[in-house]
């Protein structure tokens, strides 16, 4: 299931873009204020390191202005009165530099006040573009928070009500989910009691919420530490309606929803700008191993073809994000029709199914290539967990705490807990639980930088290893 932006994410998206936007503009307002008075266009030494530093300073005065908060930006009488003390703040401290470094006879009048007003005016006009934007997304729904809500009693009529009052369009009830619904209840406020939780769990592998929250009697500790668990294969935030304490859920902080404090008890790993910087380095750098390495990947299928009888590549079934399934691609390593076998039994050491060319790929994970489409078709990253066959992934389920909660990202061509050496059969729950822990550990720390390191350490600790046969 290809993963789409939510409301939350559209939202970080648009506020990120507007502060990218505004220290252009002001370069921008710059440069014409100076043609304005000068009648060219090459900006003097003194006057570049004065644009780059309104630059910064715009970013950080706005910042703290909290100008780029969506609950401001989306009311232009806000904008524009923070906007004017921000900016007049910006050249205040410009004009502070300039005279305590003896250099503000050095430029003209004239092109300051001019820059002072374009570059106000450019902003407002940002600021216009941005709320029509955002009315255009609104009028489509896109802005609209869908809520589903766990509880058919009175705790979730309450938040429906709460939500409902916050103003129209801005939450959407995407239903209601309850094991056993008060007095049988079938509607809450007239919306419907969809399923139960496990229902609610299967729905969110084929459609997205922005936000799952769970509206029980806090009494129920035991119930809605089960609820959390399930919750925990699912990628969405979900909260906690507050009731009162009086035990303990994992948390990730507090946050309003409809004027409600709620407890965060789980967070999407991925959203927002994160998001699209995950995108971008899996394509990109999967196009850039594809071209790079077709002269391998050529010579791989030709020996996979000329070695045994049967396709070059092999296809399973695997899970992935949102624990959904997706075909894996590698080069076949197995004699045909042998890694068809029911139950799919791993490969063990001197395993007779496997080919001569194919023990060699296994043990330096060569077989693995042909997942680099896989990422460019969206269905996995370069790093992430690794995905595991279907049967596998069931049997481990059952014996294993927080082995689906591997699913909130998208499987990996390799992982943290492969470049630490955990990878080939894991034929005890041991194992496999050290692996789940490495993801995991991966998953709450993901990063850029994380990424790099492990796709710089694979060479060297994860393609080959004397586990891998």
């Amino acid at each position: 299931m290809a993963r789409r932006f939510v409301a939350a994410d559209l939202i970080t998206l648009a506020t990120g873009v507007v502060r990218a936007v505004d220290p252009l503009v002001v370069a921008i307002a710059a440069w014409i204020a100076y043609w304005a008075r000068h009648g060219e266009w090459s900006l003097p030494d003194l006057y570049m390191i004065a644009i780059a530093a309104a630059c910064v300073l715009t970013l950080n005065v706005m910042q703290i202005a909290r100008i780029y908060a969506f609950e401001n930006l989306s009311r232009l009488p806000n904008q524009v009165g923070r906007l004017a003390w921000a900016w007049a703040a910006v050249f205040l401290i410009l004009i502070a530099l300039a005279y305590f470094t003896q250099t503000s006879i050095a430029f003209s009048r004239a092109f300051v006040l001019g820059w002072v007003a374009i570059s106000f005016g450019l902003l407002l006009i940002v600021r216009v573009l941005f709320l029509l934007r955002i009315d255009a997304w609104r009028r489509d729904g896109r802005l609209s928070l869908d809520v589903a809500v766990i509880g058919a009693g009175e705790l979730g009529r309450q938040l429906i009500r709460q939500l409902l009052a916050e103003g129209a369009g801005r939450y959407r009830i995407a239903g209601i989910f309850d094991d056993d619904p008060p007095g049988g209840a079938t509607s809450v406020e007239g919306y419907p009691v969809i399923g139960t939780i496990d229902e609610l769990v299967r729905l969110a592998q084929v459609r997205t919420f922005d936000e799952i929250v769970v509206a029980l009697p806090w009494r129920e500790g035991a119930e809605l530490n089960g609820i959390v668990k399930k919750l925990k294969t699912v990628p969405v935030n979900v909260k906690i309606c507050p009731d009162y304490v009086g035990w303990s859920l994992p948390t990730v902080g507090f946050h309003m929803l409809g004027g409600i404090p709620m407890l965060a008890a789980l967070e999407r790993p991925l959203s927002g700008w994160s998001l699209v910087a995950k995108a971008i380095e899996d394509r990109v750098l999967a196009l850039f191993a594809i071209i790079a390495f077709s002269p391998v990947l050529l010579a791989i299928a030709a020996a996979v073809k000329l070695d045994s009888r049967g396709p070059v590549f092999f296809r399973q079934k695997r899970y992935g994000f949102a624990n959904n399934e997706f075909t894996v691609f590698k080069f076949r390593t197995m004699h045909h029709r042998a890694e068809e076998e029911p139950g799919v039994p791993q490969a063990k050491r001197d395993d007779p199914r496997v080919t001569r060319i194919g023990a060699f790929l296994r043990r330096s994970s060569l077989d693995e290539l042909p997942q680099l489409f896989n990422v460019l078709l969206g269905d996995m990253s370069l790093v992430g967990p690794r995905p595991h066959a279907v049967a596998h992934n069931v049997q481990f389920a059952q014996v294993i705490d927080d082995y689906l909660s591997r699913h909130r990202v998208k499987p990996g061509i390799t992982g943290w807990a492969q470049i630490n050496g955990l990878r080939g059969e894991t034929d005890t729950p041991e194992k496999m639980r050290a692996r789940v822990q490495h993801d995991l550990f991966y998953i709450e720390n993901w990063s850029l930088l994380f990424d790099l390191k492990i796709l710089l350490l694979t060479p060297f600790h994860g393609f080959i290893n004397k586990n891998a046969y």
